[in-house]
């Protein structure tokens, strides 16, 4: 069976064996999926953006009405987590979850591998099919929040996978691309590179920013667009980002053939050099 954990720390308690109980059944972290949560990958031993994470998951816990986390004491277990994990890349999840009715809420720290089929879809590109999502524009939907209510993200990605394809990607009523499940959506036309903007709902993912930071010393503009699936469709190129997945060329989308370009890898060098720094 292959390793899913590394090591695992929890507040309060600091390191804790994989085996041991840290989730009460009656969070409501479990019982209504109302908890936040953060993934990032570990380059060379060193967590990549963790304090934009960490912000983010702060800001998550506040639209679903948890209060705020202790990052400082967050990113003490991660340390702690890392040391006793003792791999050099790996991906650091963070939970903060309610925690049991009356009682204090809880947060987690796990290191986990970087799964191993990741440069392998690098390598071959990947296929997607579009998937109807609403569009979490309106506050009470909440917008750009990770939480860990994801049975949809999920349906989504074995629903394409039941189409042939290995990711989705998600538009609106609409036909509006909006994100994938677990990525954000990226399409170039020339040197333009086109991406949804966050006014749509969409979650701002790190390595996003990370690329918005990265094209102008790539030689490419940034147009954060609201956009129809037939746009993407036309697109020169297309590919997706994430921090686990980080960029990953498309070479299929909604069952016609998609060609591969140079942003992405180009891209996935700048994100590398960086990390790795």
């Amino acid at each position: 069976m292959p390793v899913t954990s590394l090591s695992l720390a929890v507040l309060g308690r600091g390191l804790v064996d994989l085996n041991e109980p840290v989730v009460r059944a009656d969070d409501d972290a479990l019982a209504r999926g109302r908890a936040v949560f953060e993934t990032l990958r570990v380059y060379g031993g060193r967590p990549f953006r963790l304090h934009e994470h960490l912000a983010r998951l702060a800001s998550s816990a506040e639209r679903v009405g948890l209060p705020a986390p202790p990052l400082d004491e967050l990113e003490r277990l991660a340390a702690l987590a890392l040391d006793a994990a003792a791999t050099p890349e790996a991906t650091l999840r963070f939970y903060w979850t309610p925690g049991a009715p009356g009682g204090d809420p809880t947060g987690l720290v796990l290191v986990g591998p970087v799964p191993d089929w990741i440069e392998s879809a690098r390598a071959t590109g990947q296929k997607l099919v579009s998937l109807f999502h609403p569009r979490r524009s309106v506050p009470w939907l909440l917008p750009a929040t990770k939480s860990t209510s994801y049975a949809v993200n999920m349906a989504a990605e074995a629903e394409a996978k039941r189409r042939g394809a290995d990711d989705a990607v998600f538009v609106d009523a609409s036909a509006i691309v909006l994100e994938g499940p677990v990525t954000n959506i990226w399409w170039r036309r020339g040197q333009t590179l086109h991406t949804p903007s966050l006014e749509l709902g969409i979650l701002a993912g790190e390595t996003r920013a990370t690329l918005l930071e990265l094209a102008a010393g790539c030689g490419y503009r940034v147009d954060e667009a609201i956009a129809p699936l037939t746009t993407l469709a036309a697109a020169e190129e297309i590919f997706t980002s994430s921090s686990v997945r980080e960029v990953m060329p498309v070479v299929e989308l909604d069952g016609h053939t998609v060609a591969r370009g140079p942003a992405a890898a180009e891209l996935q060098a700048a994100l590398r050099r960086l990390a790795t720094l």
